[in-house]
């Protein structure tokens, strides 16, 4: 994993949650753990919170046409937007709703766009993706780090080190989901909330087949089960805004309403969906 300060671009091997002021080798001494408890002393009762409980995909739903490295897919950099304004503004005043100011947030998959509220300020904003370029350009990021999380799931971040973590349009490009939001949870303080936001856009070579071949509601369900899979993570909230009509109406006591939904197919909009789940305060036992 690559940890990159975007206003020096200093390459660095900390994988504390903060940058360091200077780039410089850090050495640890190892501990010695003693697992052996005394009989009098017996171990204390770990909680079953941040488990995974079972697999969503299967093999197969995990494979993608495109099987070269993200690494080498994502080499160049594109600066472009990947979704609408009218998402971005759903997006945007989504956050501006859940994220509390002075917060601490992780953007995983993230580009060199941030959707978070101008005149909001955060404590702290970590991103994180696969090209350093984009990356570097998001004027949000106090630093980011460079990680390809289909081959290694782990963050490099302590325990409750963050009070929201993001995700937008990518989810449908992790292969193993479910360890990716077990680290979330981690990561997450008690109380924290990861909010994944997704549209009907994507690069298809690069989706997961269960992606590729749902429909809009299996793909928000099958988030919805990414959540569920993970013991601790508070029941899914779903969030959506379809586009409307070209003349706007979207009640659905008006006469002829199945004209307006009809005609919504056709829009050029993009539909807005958001799943999003608290870590849970309460520490589940075995």
């Amino acid at each position: 994993m690559l940890t990159i300060n975007p206003t020096t671009l200093t390459w660095s091997g900390n994988y504390s949650c903060s940058p360091p002021a200077k780039t410089q080798a850090i050495f640890f001494p190892a501990s010695i753990v003693n697992t052996i408890h005394d009989r009098n002393n017996p171990p204390e009762k770990q909680s079953s919170a941040g488990r995974i409980t079972r697999d969503v995909l299967t093999d197969q739903g995990r494979t993608k046409l495109n099987s070269y490295p993200d690494r080498e897919f994502y080499a160049y950099p594109r600066f472009v937007t990947h979704v609408d304004d009218g998402f971005i503004s759903t997006l945007t005043n989504l956050y501006r709703e859940r994220l509390n100011p002075d917060s601490e947030i992780l953007d995983l998959m993230s580009s060199w766009v941030s959707h978070l509220p101008k005149e909001v300020k955060y404590k702290r904003v970590v991103g994180h993706g696969l090209n350093a370029q984009e990356l570097a350009r998001n004027s949000r990021l106090d630093y980011f780090i460079v990680k390809d999380l289909n081959q290694d799931q782990n963050l490099e971040f302590s325990d409750c080190s963050f009070d929201a973590v993001l995700c937008t349009v990518s989810v449908q490009y992790l292969q193993q989901p479910e360890k990716v939001f077990a680290e979330v949870f981690r990561v997450l303080k008690p109380g924290g909330v990861f909010i994944v936001s997704v549209s009907n856009r994507m690069f298809y070579e690069k989706a997961i087949g269960a992606w590729r071949e749902g429909t809009s509601y299996s793909r928000i369900q099958l988030v919805v089960h990414y959540f569920q899979c993970i013991e601790g993570f508070t029941q899914p909230e779903i969030i959506k805004k379809l586009p409307a009509t070209s003349d706007g109406f979207q009640d659905s006591k008006l006469p002829f309403r199945w004209i307006n939904k009809f005609l919504a197919l056709f829009s050029s909009s993009d539909p807005f969906y958001a799943v999003l789940s608290y870590r849970n305060f309460k520490l589940l036992y075995e």
